[in-house]
């Protein structure tokens, strides 16, 4: 059985589990060690539980406990070399053990104990980064958030998912007329910054298949959105799909910013 369970996702922080009976991951550790230690909690694990951390990229939302973990818990974590050359240059991060720091290549299978690891590009304004789709005994779950667009690249990677995460981050309504900068406001709609909801619908309409178990939605901006907009958008878009699925036919649910979700089990 493959596991999944988001521990938090949005602009704030980002943290999710995945894992076997065996193998104990997390992508992204956004938020600190002590939100991460209780969140596991939800699943009856503790930090020593797992096995390794995979980066998808150095913003401070999805790196922030690294430094605390690696040299608290002496846990290896895994990116792509840009990501972690970055990230040793955040003076957040303090004295990072550079032993415990394992550069992944992208769109290549990473055996992890029983686990099945693959890391694939995206379009978002940091060094080299990458989203991911974990297997285990022919299940298969990913996420992937912090992208300015999809392609056919990133559908072929997240296609026959049994669940996954997707990022709906903004309405375009309430970035363009909320409170931030211009030049911040073009970067988040830029092709590089994040997808919106309607854009997330489209890229969930393209990722459904029969197998699909549960949906959500992460990396929801504090100022931009809010859950009830980015779920009754999301559905809207994938009932006016040509996909041959309702929105009615999945569970689709969104990532709280600050709470753990339900585990997802496939």
């Amino acid at each position: 059985m493959l596991r999944m369970m988001s521990i938090a996702s949005g602009s704030s922080g980002n943290c999710i589990y995945i894992g076997s009976d065996n193998t104990h991951i997390l992508i992204d550790s956004g938020i600190s060690r002590k939100k991460i230690c209780e969140g596991l909690k939800k699943v009856d694990l503790s930090i020593s539980d797992i096995d390794g951390i995979f980066l998808t990229h150095e913003h401070i939302d999805h790196i922030k406990g690294a430094g605390v973990i690696m040299r608290n818990d002496s846990l290896p974590f895994y990116g792509t070399e840009g990501t972690l050359r970055q990230m040793g240059y955040n003076p957040c991060m303090g004295v990072i053990p550079k032993d415990l720091l394992n550069v992944i290549e992208k769109d290549t299978d990473i055996s992890f104990g029983d686990l099945t690891v693959r890391a694939f590009h995206i379009s978002h304004d940091a060094s080299d980064p990458v989203a991911y789709t974990v297997s285990h005994n022919g299940k298969k779950v990913g996420t992937v958030t912090d992208l300015g667009f999809f392609d056919d690249d990133i559908i072929n990677n997240m296609s026959g998912c049994d669940a996954f995460i997707a990022e709906a981050n903004h309405d375009i309504n309430m970035l363009q007329v909320g409170p931030y900068p211009y030049s911040l406001k073009q970067r988040i709609l830029g092709d590089r910054g994040h997808l919106s909801n309607e854009l997330s619908g489209k890229l969930v309409s393209r990722l459904l298949n029969d197998d699909v178990k549960a949906v959500l939605l992460g990396h929801l901006s504090k100022e931009n959105n809010y859950d009830r907009l980015a779920f009754e958008t999301v559905k809207q878009e994938i009932d006016d799909s040509d996909t041959e699925y309702t929105s009615g036919d999945f569970n689709i649910s969104v990532a709280a910013r600050d709470e753990t979700s339900g585990i997802i089990e496939v």
